[in-house]
């Protein structure tokens, strides 16, 4: 089944670039002004997504003077998709690259789900480089991994499971309809995602659903082994920047009490903010409630 590469160049009030970074080359959109001056927001999608699922925010908040980069992680849509490394920290690494690439000392990361962990873990692997943070429908890496059971619902636990199992996940995005049984299954009752057949194709693109699966097999995989244990213990140090976590109150991928001890991780400005009514893809779902809290929180810092 081949699908067009250029459906990830959806023309808006934004530029599409690949910059080189950590050994790879990544496609990001960018909106807002290149002057130097303005402050660098980057965007980490979730899954089953790519950089599409910001363009609300990116038009809004470069409408508000950031310079805002919406990324595809390693894997998706227009960046590489290398045969291994998809550990969180070598993602993480991706995006401490793509902000020196850029041309910024330092940028706010903003990470939805899967980009939310990422996010999370700018801090200790990426300090420099990390002015703050913001995450979305993403609770803190260490009782995820640790206590998945508590904060993860049961549903999202069989989905996971299943994503461990070899080819036939990938069989399911490439030859199914996986994708759009997922975003109706993790968002709020009675959304429909507009972009189905985009996000499909963009899953049906060469190698994206394997890359997309080892990702998430090494989320459940790694806890036990000696690498997972050597990134909870590298995120289980004090965040020591400025942290918003938006969560939707209808979010069926997380537990209502998922973000509970999230705060105690953070030892500088933690808010927390539920929107009623959403789901799991907040920026899709609620894009308005989301560009307005995220530039009320930019503006603070």
């Amino acid at each position: 089944m081949r699908v067009d590469p250029s459906i990830i160049l959806q023309e808006g009030p934004w530029t599409h670039r690949m910059v080189a970074a950590n050994g790879g080359r990544f496609h990001l959109a960018i909106s807002g002004a290149d002057d130097g001056a303005a402050p660098l927001v980057v965007l980490l999608h979730a899954f089953p997504q790519f950089w599409w699922a910001w363009r609300a925010q990116l038009d809004g908040l470069a409408a508000l003077g950031f310079r805002v980069a919406a990324m595809d992680l390693r894997g998706y849509a227009g960046s590489d998709k290398p045969p291994a490394a998809y550990a969180v920290p070598s993602m993480a690494a991706d995006v401490r690259g793509v902000i020196r690439s850029l041309g910024a000392a330092s940028a706010v990361v903003v990470g939805h789900g899967l980009g939310g962990q990422v996010a999370w873990s700018m801090p200790a692997i990426a300090p420099q480089v990390t002015r703050a943070v913001a995450v979305l429908a993403a609770p803190h890496p260490v009782p995820l991994h640790r206590q998945a059971t508590r904060v993860a619902t049961t549903d999202t636990l069989k989905t996971l499971a299943y994503f461990q199992v070899p080819w036939f996940p990938e069989r399911s995005f490439t030859h199914g309809d996986r994708v759009a049984r997922l975003l109706a299954a993790w968002s709020a009752p009675g959304w429909q995602c507009s972009d189905v057949a985009l996000y499909t194709d963009a899953m049906r693109l060469p190698f994206v659903a394997h890359s997309a699966m080892e990702q998430l097999r090494w989320s459940v995989r790694s806890t036990p082994r000696l690498d997972g244990r050597r990134y909870l213990a590298r995120v289980n140090q004090p965040v020591t920047v400025p942290v918003l976590s938006l969560s939707g109150t209808a979010d069926p991928v997380y537990h209502r009490g998922a973000y509970r001890r999230d705060k105690d991780y953070v030892r500088a400005r933690y808010s927390q903010v539920s929107i009623d009514g959403a789901g799991h893809f907040l920026p899709e779902e609620a894009p308005k409630e989301v560009t307005g809290l995220l530039a009320e929180w930019l503006a603070e810092l």
